[in-house]
């Protein structure tokens, strides 16, 4: 089995996730800045047996689109055409960022290390690749 890898895509920076190669436990990898994503999803398959993306899709209450949705489908266009061996699963994120937040401060992080937004991208890739683990 190879690894699953969840990404919370944002303008400026993504959070990556990524499970065991068990596909039991959900780890948060990194944030990369999005220009540079791609070339770090090439490179970390070179490194590590990936079989699968799992790509947040932003949605409002009413369950439209939400507009960064508009942001995401080209990178999902180039991602498809650079790395089109591996399949990727789209997941509804929404609340993601606000979980990911209630869970710093359960973890007893203070007000300045909850302000570093990267973090927050990590945990929230995680909570995506947690929510499809568990669904599977």
């Amino acid at each position: 089995m190879g690894r699953i890898l969840a990404i919370d895509f944002g303008k400026k920076r993504t959070g990556i996730a990524v499970t065991d190669e068990l596909q039991i436990i959900a780890s948060g990898l990194t944030t990369v800045n999005t220009e540079g994503l791609i070339l770090f999803l090439k490179e970390y398959i070179t490194k590590e047996n990936v079989e699968l993306f799992i790509v947040g899709k932003p949605k409002q209450l009413n369950n439209t689109n939400s507009e960064s949705e508009t942001l995401i489908v080209p990178f999902l266009k180039e991602l498809k055409k650079q790395i089109p061996q591996i399949p990727l699963i789209r997941i509804d994120e929404r609340f993601t960022s606000k979980m990911a937040f209630q869970t710093m401060i359960d973890g007893g992080l203070n007000k300045k290390q909850r302000r570093n937004k990267a973090l927050v991208d990590e945990i929230s890739a995680t909570i995506i690749l947690q929510s499809y683990l568990y669904n599977k």
